[in-house]
Formats: C-alpha cells, structure tokens, sequence
C-alpha cells in the first residue's frame, strides 16, 4: 500500500513523460538525517514509586501513633480504633475487602486469649507436691495447659529429638499427650553427638524450643524439658525469672493445624513449654539418675532409640490463670491483578503494639507505626498505578497484621486461615521498623536490613538487589541474615509464619533503637525521609515481582 501511494505522489508533482519521449532526468537534493531514536519506555516502576513521600508518611503516622490510638494493644479500644481508621484508608484506595463472611470484608475477626498469672502452680507425683518456680517454671510466659486441676500420664520421649531415620517419637502416640524429654541431645559412648549434622550447626538441638516446636507438631499438649540442675540452683533461676513470667501473656485460641518447625527460636503457640529440675524431671520419667545415665548409654550403644526400662507414672498439675477473651482483627486490602491475578503478593507490616502500662501510652512510632503506613503508601502506589493503566499482573494483599507483639498470632491466624489459598502466594515482603537508626550505623547511613530474603529463593535475592542497586541504591545490611545470628531476628516478625510454610519473604527492618518497645518511640523521631526511600525499594522489589513473566522459584532451603 505504501509503494503504491508514493508512485501516485510522484506523479502529481513532477508530471507524466510525453509519450515517445525519454524522461527527463531529474536531480533531487535531499537533507541527510539520522535515524530518529525510538522514545524509551516509560519505567512506571520510577514513576509511581515517587508518590511514596515523606510528607504523606508523617501524615498517616501522626495519627496512627497518636494518644488517641492508646498504643494500640490487641483486642483493647486503641487497636480497633486503628483497624478503623486502616480499613476506611483501604477502602479510600479502592481496595476490595476480601474476607468472606466477615462484617467488614476489610477485617478478619479472630479469636484471642490474655491470661494473667494466678498463685499456686503445682505438679504432684504420687504423695510428693513440686511447687511453681521451685521445681518448675514456663520457658517464658504462656498460656498455661492446665488452667483447672488435670491429671495426666505422661510419655517419655528419650531426647525429643527427630533427623533423618533418628527419631525419639517412632512408634509413640503423643497426640493430646504431655511429653518429658531430656534436655541436650544424644551421644555415643564416647561423647560424640550421633545426629549427623546435614547442614545444622552442631547444636542445634540443645535448644529446648525446636524440641518444643518438633512436640507441638507431634500433636502434644506440653513438654516437659529435664534440666540437671539441683533444686536449689534450680530455684535461684525461678526467682530470677519470677517477675517477666507473671507478665500478662497471650494465645489464639484456635492456633489451627500444627505444622512441622524445628527452626523457630521463639516459643512455639499451642504448647505448653516447661523446665524442670533434676529432681521433677526424674520423677516425671519415673527413674532415677543411674537409671537414666544407663538409658543414655544404652542408646549410644545402639546408636538409634531404644526403649526405656522405666515407665513415666500419673501425675496431676494445676497452673492457674485468670484467662479472658478477646477479639482482634487483621485489616486486609486486595488489588486485583490482570492476567496473572490468581497470583498473589502479600505486602505486611503489623500495626499493633503494647498499649498502655501504668498509666503510660506506648505509641509505637517506629514498631512498627512505621510499617504500617509504608504498606498504605505502597497501596497508593500500585492503586494509582492501576487506575492510570498500568495495574499488576499479578494480584496484591496487603495486610496490616495483629497481635504481632503477643506471638506473631496475626500472621499465624492468617496463614493457618488464608483468604487466598497460600499454594497461589507467591511471596511476603513484611516491613516492621524502618523509620529509625539503629545503634549498629551513623546517622548518616542510608540503609536497610534484610532478612531471609535467600533462604527459600535465590530469584528473590537478586531481585529486591537488583531493585535497590537500579533505584535507591542503599546500603543493603544482611547481618542479620547469617545462620546462628544471636538475636534470632529472622524468626521475630511476621513473615516467619509465611516462611514456614515455605513462602519465600523479605524482612525489612532497620533494627532495635534506644526506644525500642519504650514509651519515648514516638513520631518526632522518626527520620520520615529514609522511611520514603525504604517503602520505595519495598515498592519496586513488589513491582518486579507482580510484573514478570514467570513466578519466582523456591529453589533453597535456609532454615
């Protein structure tokens, strides 16, 4: 078509030749030109990550932490006044509200119990009575397992321990049961561990948490963790423990299915976790100390389990509390992607805190006030985004967790209760505390830290490395994202419960401050300039991840 008209063309300017004659030839002068560079496409990841801006993140801020909001502690006044004022933010985007059957399809209701310590905590084993704190106390505070007068009969589970073909719970039904376990882990005769390693630092597990995590995946009601201390040294500790465990505590009421985690160094929920002397944990099992040193023998012999010559006898235990109910919700807001929109990004932060101790409010500016108002304006972001035409392919949830300072219940009622099924979550990218410095860089560092983000996909690595080295170029801090990190940083936020279930996630943090969980963590403090640039790298790790061809792979394992 083109070649026709510019025949014609010709014609019209310069005349038909007459017929017979030779045409004239015609010279044409014509101005050399380069070839025009085609436009660049516009980089809409740029465009929309710079309306995430200082001035609007103090806005949210200022009130969110306010007085007004009384610290916000799950199930009290000030949280529900702030899961208000979230869902009304959602709605204004244009978020849809995704919880069926809810009042609110912005708020998922989940049930929540705070128990308060009581006096007179016992286990009585035949004629003999061991006291609360003198004999045994909780790893932490916790809902208590036996809030009313409970006779039990105990399984003796050798180490609590299972890797690989090595397990102390083979051919045991603990379901609903309450397990005495030794501390440390087993070894031939010659003190050598008999676990292999597999990748797992030596001892890994010493630690009671993983043998209470491995216990409440088994099905178990409590573990009873055998300490070798004599009682008076084992009372010394419960004296000095004895003011944090009569702390108010926390737990869902419904946890949801158990799921195998033997990584958590947190106190697993749904499980009582208790120590004990040398002298309960003995009577519990139902031997003595030479009794249990040749058991301990016999299985370094064998190298495997073997069963015990004793037999655990009943008991009846009583841990009182005063135990009330709660309700909090999770505020959710969905953005509905295009031709990818069966698959999900989760985008969270957590937006409780500790609410008011005596008479003093804990605003929370930083944990995670800040957080939570980078997620709205990250929702702003991509809503914008979306209603100029240029959308996500993939879905977006973004959830503004709760009772993430009691236990990380939020996250935990979440994944055990998703309102998008998790096989169809591609990823979690939680932000709890960027607006501060902590004590570890200058006041001058431009920074982040991130965890976990290789530990389940070295696609996900690359790509929030990619995002920052492209757009804001930060220092990216990984110290705490090495193995055997001491303040277990990893397993503290919500993310971890969307990791154990093998979601790959980020964690953005900047780390604890002088005024981490005091009341002097209030908004003036906040460095709102360093906040924007975080929430925007956050921002354009997101919109690589909802705008690519392919779902990032989960292709490592870093527990």
């Amino acid at each position: 078509m083109k070649n026709v008209l510019l025949s014609g063309l010709m014609v019209l300017v310069f005349g038909l030749p007459v017929l017979g004659q030779q045409p004239t030839k015609v010279k044409i002068k014509t101005k050399s030109k380069a070839a025009a560079k085609p436009a660049a496409a516009p980089d809409w990841s740029r465009t929309y990550a710079k309306t995430i801006r200082p001035e609007e993140l103090r806005q949210h801020l200022t009130v969110i932490a306010s007085d007004e909001f009384l610290g916000r502690e799950a199930g009290q006044p000030g949280q529900k006044l702030a899961a208000d004022y979230l869902v009304k933010e959602f709605a204004a985007l244009g978020l849809q509200g995704p919880v069926v059957g809810s009042d609110n399809p912005h708020l998922q209701h989940f049930p929540l119990t705070r128990a308060t310590h009581a006096p007179g905590g016992y286990v009585k084993v035949g004629n003999q009575r061991y006291e609360w704190l003198d004999d045994f106390f909780s790893y932490g505070p916790m809902l208590s397992a036996f809030p009313t007068e409970t006779v039990s009969q105990p399984v003796f589970v050798g180490f609590g321990v299972e890797q690989g073909a090595y397990s102390d719970y083979a051919g045991l039904d603990v379901q609903g049961k309450d397990v005495v376990a030794i501390m440390g882990d087993p070894q031939d005769e010659r003190g050598r561990r008999l676990l292999k390693s597999n990748g797992r630092p030596a001892n890994y597990w010493d630690s009671g948490l993983r043998k209470a995590a491995l216990a409440k995946a088994k099905g178990a009601r409590s573990i009873f963790l055998m300490t070798f201390s004599p009682t008076e040294a084992f009372r010394k500790q419960g004296a000095e423990f004895a003011s944090s465990l009569r702390e108010p505590v926390f737990g869902l009421t419904n946890p949801g299915p158990a799921i195998i985690d033997t990584v958590r160094e947190d106190i697993p929920p749904g499980i009582g976790v208790y120590l004990t002397s040398q002298n309960l944990g003995l009577k519990l099992a139902g031997t003595t100390l030479p009794g249990l040193l040749e058991y301990a023998r016999a299985l370094g012999r064998a190298g495997k389990p073997v069963p015990p010559s004793f037999q655990p006898p009943s008991m009846t235990i009583h841990l009182p509390q005063k135990q009330e109910q709660l309700t909090t919700e999770n505020v959710l807001g969905f953005l509905e992607g295009s031709d990818k929109k069966d698959e999900v990004l989760v985008i969270s932060s957590h937006y409780d805190h500790l609410g008011v101790k005596n008479d003093t409010i804990y605003n929370g500016a930083d944990d995670d006030g800040s957080g939570t108002v980078a997620v709205l304006a990250i929702a702003k972001a991509f809503a914008q985004a979306k209603a100029e035409g240029h959308g996500p392919r993939r879905s977006i949830l973004f959830i503004s967790m709760t009772a993430e300072e009691e236990g990380l219940f939020g996250s935990e009622y979440y994944t055990a209760n998703p309102v998008v099924p998790l096989a169809n979550t591609i990823a979690n990218l939680n932000i709890d505390m960027v607006g501060r410095t902590d004590r570890k860089h200058s006041a001058k560092k431009r920074f982040v830290n991130i965890v976990g983000s290789d530990k389940l996909s070295s696609e996900l690595h690359r790509i929030n490395e990619t995002a920052n080295r492209t757009y804001t170029k930060m220092e990216l801090d990984y110290r705490y994202n090495v193995p055997n990190e001491p303040e277990h940083i990893y397993y503290r936020s919500d993310h971890y419960n969307f990791a154990r279930r093998k979601i790959p996630v980020i964690f953005y943090t900047t780390g604890e401050h002088e005024d981490y969980h005091k009341a002097t963590d209030d908004v003036e403090k906040i460095e709102f300039d360093k906040l924007a640039e975080r929430a925007q790298l956050v921002f354009h790790t997101a919109w690589e991840l909802v705008n690519r061809e392919k779902r990032i792979v989960v292709d490592s394992n870093k527990p």
